[in-house]
């Protein structure tokens, strides 16, 4: 059985801890191995390194991916219990495999970044930013909640499409951005953990003025 704790490309909907603990129980009583996949929202994306640090579960198989390489070098990972590490050196390989380079940032980004708590603070500070930020966007605008944990966030808007147009306009003004939600109506935010205070202040205010600048046009077409 494998699970987002925070599900992403589907619109970005946090689980609730109760419910992931009644998942896994559920999934162990069956004699069924519980997988967390946290390619996207793992290695501190939603705050702690792993994203189902704050439930209390403990899966028996992580899926780790775009951060852990340092540096853009690709890298993924598959933590496991050790009951499940079965495999014979060099027997377990996959897209990257044999990139040394890759292997040596990677190493080095989790000496370097998660050593102490200073980077899982910091992302919650950066989290509670952002959460407060798409929350007057969202009132202002009259747009449902934001959801999200940590500094990853999804902004719904009211119509199909919406988000596409959405980032569309923030682009124009230079901020990437991604949608979500089966179709295209959740603007996506995934902030480098490393983002400076002012370019996240900056991305903020630029993705509020995109907003408005859909739903203005909006109001004008009707």
């Amino acid at each position: 059985m494998v699970a987002e704790t925070v599900q992403g490309e589907g619109g970005v909907h946090p689980a609730r801890p109760a419910w992931l603990e009644a998942l896994t129980s559920g999934v162990r009583a069956h004699g069924t191995l519980p997988v967390v996949d946290d390619v996207h929202t793992g290695c501190g994306r939603t705050g702690p390194f792993f994203s189902f640090e704050t439930s209390g579960v403990v899966p028996g198989l992580v899926r780790l991916s775009k951060p852990t390489g340092g540096h853009g070098r690709p890298a993924a990972l598959t933590p496991m219990r050790p009951e499940y590490d079965v495999w014979r050196p060099g027997e377990h390989n996959g897209t990257f495999r044999g990139c040394n380079p890759a292997f040596v940032t990677a190493t080095r980004a989790l000496e370097v970044s998660w050593s102490d708590g200073a980077l899982r603070a910091r992302t919650a500070v950066l989290g509670e930013r952002v959460r407060r930020s798409l929350s007057e966007t969202a009132r202002r605008h009259g747009l449902p909640a934001p959801r999200g944990r940590g500094p990853a966030w999804g902004l719904p808007l009211d119509h199909p499409g919406a988000a596409r147009e959405v980032c569309d306009a923030a682009h124009r003004a230079g901020l990437l951005l991604e949608t979500a939600g089966l179709q295209d109506e959740v603007v996506r935010l995934l902030p480098p953990l490393t983002v400076t205070d002012g370019r996240m202040e900056r991305g903020l205010v630029v993705l509020d003025e995109a907003v408005a600048a859909v739903a203005g046009a909006r109001g004008t077409a009707a």
